[in-house]
């Protein structure tokens, strides 16, 4: 359950520079793509507003032309014209009607946009995990990488579905009511626009002070998925130890940071909404004041007042809207910046040719001067040189940290040698693309992984185009055949979400049948056979005897009893091998060997 991974050092989140401006340059050109409905959402947009902000002025018409009728009738001069004023609401009502019309294209055309933009970014995720090298995973937690794909990815379509038109909207409304002001009075038009400065200072502020409080937030939320998914994935190890208190506590730290971060950026976003409101209503009652007083001097008429006091109200609820979208944009760029930093993590190269044709691979290997590190001040395989020959069954052994499992992962180019060269048939491995080298190797590793899919799908995924027959014969000689014909449904079983509806021993010996379906050319084996009952063992040890027929096989062994018949024995210790012969031959050299092999009996003693 310990967080802490051995080999390539991780990234910090918080130490990961804020970049606004290039994020939001890189959204725009990625949103970019889609020009047409960008063109037509805010076409409407603007259609939308100018269609919405002509109302008040509309509907300030109809208010003189009833207050003129009435003054008419007290006079005795005339009456309200009610004709006239059905024509013009009957006008208003168009309007309204058109601008709801194209309010609803516009949404309709923006949310496929957004939609479209978060299904093409969970595709280049897709299509990146498959891309990136071993370095990324052993750097980062797997709560990380989901936070991406599922929160960030989220919060990223929401808000552009969101922030994208109410911006254009918000803007479009400013100046829309700033013209309509003018056309009444630009005395007060200008007293109302005062409100801008003063709005764009209080903005500017709480973007400034709550900007890195979303980018911690989104970052916080990573931890706090990782940390969930290390306790659903261990909650048998939780449960066993005694640690849900210690986990909890854990938990809640990570969560307490979570937390504070989302209050501060919320908090800061909140303020705006209320201060908005209060400028707005203190610019309310000046512009009632001052056009009362202009109306008292026969400057403006009532209409025109009813118009401008209710423009000068909605003057302020856009750079409201603009200071929430302001909001919205700062969450939607904390988001896409982990997004495109993802999308920008350095791939797996796979340049190289196929020097030779995969089925003329005889299996001879040569590490050559072999010489590696995780990081480049601490090199673990110092010196590595072995020669292999096809169908010999070569056996790894050596203490924890020796580099084992390092050797292994630069066989099958999972990290690159920083010196020296392997060999494959004479030709250095960078010769081949990784996806033709990898084709040559099998694994079967102690820690097994089978997905949710039937007994058949988990066969079938050593070969996908295998026939049913093919892999009903993979199952025999892998000793399993019978195991699943007892199975409820057979091949076709369900196995589940946490494959635990098998045994251990029974899916270690499924993995040995998915790898012999393969047919590799050159097989890599964990040590499979511990912790399962003795039974299961000899099935193990028979299967994984008929896989490594006519083979090369590479046998990582934990337990040196299993490896007796090997044909080679490299014993490694601190990076180098220290000694190479058979079992008898080592035993009888009395070396590091011999002693591992005795302390193993004197520990069960």
């Amino acid at each position: 359950m310990a967080k802490k991974r051995m080999g390539p050092p991780g990234r910090m989140p918080l130490e990961k520079p804020k970049d606004f401006k290039g994020t939001l340059k890189k959204l725009i050109r990625y949103v970019g793509n889609y020009k047409i409905g960008l063109i037509i959402v805010f076409a409407v947009a603007i259609a939308s507003t100018i269609f919405s902000i002509a109302g008040p002025k509309i509907l300030g018409n109809a208010t003189q032309e009833l207050y003129t009728g009435l003054i008419a009738k007290i006079t005795g001069t005339g009456g309200i014209n009610f004709d006239a004023i059905a024509k013009i609401l009957l006008f208003l009502l168009g309007l309204y009607i058109l601008s709801a019309i194209f309010s609803y294209i516009e949404a309709w055309v923006m949310s496929g946009i957004s939609q479209n933009t978060t299904y093409r970014l969970r595709k280049e995720i897709s299509e990146k995990i498959k891309k990136l090298p071993m370095r990324y995973f052993d750097a980062n937690t797997t709560g990380e990488t989901l936070s991406i794909i599922t929160n960030d990815v989220d919060t990223l379509q929401q808000s552009l579905n969101d922030s994208a038109t109410q911006l254009v909207t918000s803007i479009v409304t400013v100046i829309g009511i700033f013209i309509m002001m003018c056309t009444i009075n630009i005395s007060l038009a200008i007293l109302t626009a005062l409100v801008l400065p003063i709005a764009s200072l209080f903005v500017m502020f709480v973007m400034k002070h709550s900007q890195k409080y979303f980018q911690r937030q989104q970052e916080y939320l990573a931890s706090v998925d990782g940390d969930i998914e290390e306790m659903l994935g261990g909650h048998n190890v939780v449960k066993a130890f005694n640690a849900e208190e210690k986990l909890i506590g854990e938990f809640k730290k990570e969560n307490t940071k979570l937390y504070e971060a989302g209050w501060k950026s919320q908090f800061l976003s909140g303020l705006m909404h209320p201060i908005m409101n209060f400028i707005g209503n203190l610019n309310y009652a000046i512009i009632a004041i001052v056009g009362a007083y202009y109306c008292s001097k026969g400057k403006i008429t009532v209409g025109n007042i009813q118009s401008f006091i209710q423009y000068s109200k909605n003057f302020t609820q856009p750079i409201a809207q603009l200071a929430q979208v302001m909001n919205q944009i700062q969450s939607m760029i904390a988001a896409a910046e982990r997004i495109f930093g993802f999308l920008e993590e350095t791939e797996e190269e796979d340049k190289g040719t196929l020097p030779v044709p995969l089925d003329k691979i005889k299996g001879n290997i040569e590490f050559k001067n072999v010489k590696f590190g995780y990081t480049k001040d601490k090199t673990i395989i110092k010196n590595f040189n072995a020669k292999v020959k096809s169908g010999q069954k070569i056996a790894i052994v050596g203490p924890t940290g020796a580099g084992k499992t390092t050797m292994i992962k630069l066989l099958m180019r999972f990290y690159t040698v920083q010196d020296g060269e392997i060999l494959i048939d004479g030709h250095n491995i960078n010769e081949f693309k990784r996806s033709d080298l990898r084709n040559i190797f099998g694994m079967v590793l102690q820690d097994t992984w089978l997905f949710n899919g039937t007994v058949m799908e988990n066969l079938r995924y050593g070969k996908l185009d295998a026939t049913d027959d093919e892999v009903i014969e993979s199952a025999k000689t892998a000793h399993v055949h019978h195991f699943i014909q007892t199975l409820p449904d057979a091949y076709n079983m369900v196995l589940n979400e946490e494959t635990n509806n098998v045994s251990g021993g029974q899916k270690q010996l499924l993995t040995i049948a998915r790898a012999i379906l393969a047919d590799p050319k050159v097989m890599i084996l964990d040590e499979a056979t511990s912790n399962v009952d003795t039974r299961t063992e000899i099935l193990i040890q028979k299967a994984m005897d008929e896989l490594m027929k006519g083979r090369t096989s590479f046998i990582i062994a934990h337990r040196l009893s299993t490896i007796k018949n090997a044909d080679l024995i490299l014993v490694m210790k601190e990076g180098d091998i220290v000694e190479v012969g058979n079992h008898d031959d080592l035993i009888k050299q009395n070396g590091f060997y011999a002693e591992l092999y005795n302390s193993q009996f004197e520990e069960v003693e």
